[in-house]
């Protein structure tokens, strides 16, 4: 396994809305390569601290590589987000000042044979795990042609989604990303810019990982576990991703959430986080030329009451 270069998105952005400071512990959900972690390690010398979790085992071991330089200041993890608060307490962490999730792949994944990229022919596993769940392969070569286009139109938004379910059965078993690939794009043919599988490697992807089941668990633990006036930044990269951490955010910052004409407030819900800013950040068209992976990135951001 070689060293490879990482480019994170929205650095500078995140590291703004994370107030990094010198001291206190910082939680990166999703360290990859490390990107984002070397960033806020650096902008929280010389006290401050990381815990770094990734499902992914062959990114961390990376990672490691990358933030050795920082010795006991970077304490990394394998395990899901959607276990945060269980790992943080485990780890000595019982409140983080910033906390983020980059909830995009890495160019590197994208690279490697384990059918994340219809580019790579390998493997259509697409687990960031691959000792947890189904993979992508399990999914198309077993569930239902109705369980499938679900599956696709779900998590993947596709208009083709049936006929899709309809080629992927008739072409069972399939094995690789580049079978798959193939299979879609003879169904639905070339249209634009953009593969035809693009949107069915999306889904499939979600659903071998479990990951919008994942985020909605992992975001009200992210706020237990802040500190008063602590930061949770959240880098999503679709709009499934993004809707979630929208409504969350949304729901939380506000004292009431009875439903529109009640009389009165009988919820009793009250706010323990702010919006920093209404509107996502989006990358700059500089960091897009230079990253084109970049450009349907969004960062929000709220601060702990």
């Amino acid at each position: 396994m070689n060293d490879t270069e990482h480019t994170p998105v929205l650095l500078h952005e995140a590291l703004q809305g994370l107030a990094v400071k010198p001291e206190g512990w910082y939680v990166d959900c999703t360290v990859g390569l490390g990107g984002h972690s070397r960033a806020i390690l650096e902008a929280s010398a010389p006290g401050g601290r990381l815990l770094g979790l990734d499902a992914d085992a062959e990114s961390l071991e990376l990672a490691r590589l990358h933030l050795r330089s920082f010795g006991e200041r970077a304490r990394l993890v394998h395990g899901n987000f959607r276990h945060l608060e269980q790992i943080a307490l485990q780890n000595g962490v019982s409140q983080a000042n910033g906390i983020l999730m980059d909830l995009g792949l890495s160019s590197w994944q994208l690279a490697s044979a384990r059918g994340f990229s219809f580019q790579q022919d390998g493997r259509a596993d697409m687990r960031f795990d691959a000792t947890q769940g189904a993979s992508a392969a399990d999914l198309v070569n077993t569930l239902s042609e109705a369980e499938l286009a679900q599956l696709l139109w779900r998590y993947g938004e596709e208009p083709f989604a049936r006929r899709i379910a309809r080629a992927l059965v008739a072409a069972r078993p399939i094995g690789t990303s580049g079978e798959l690939a193939d299979v879609i794009a003879r169904t639905v043919g070339r249209r634009g810019r953009i593969h035809p599988a693009t949107r069915s490697f999306q889904a499939l992807r979600i659903a071998a990982n479990a990951e919008l089941d994942a985020l909605e668990e992992a975001l009200p633990q992210a706020v237990r576990l802040l500190a008063s006036g602590g930061r949770l930044a959240v880098i999503s990269f679709h709009s499934l991703e993004d809707r979630i951490v929208k409504l969350f955010f949304r729901r939380e910052s506000r004292d009431c959430i009875c439903p529109p004409g009640a009389p009165g407030c009988v919820c009793g819900h009250r706010a323990v986080i702010r919006m920093i800013s209404r509107k996502p950040v989006s990358p700059a068209q500089a960091e897009i030329a230079a990253n084109p992976r970049a450009r349907s990135a969004k960062l929000r951001i709220v601060e702990k009451l």
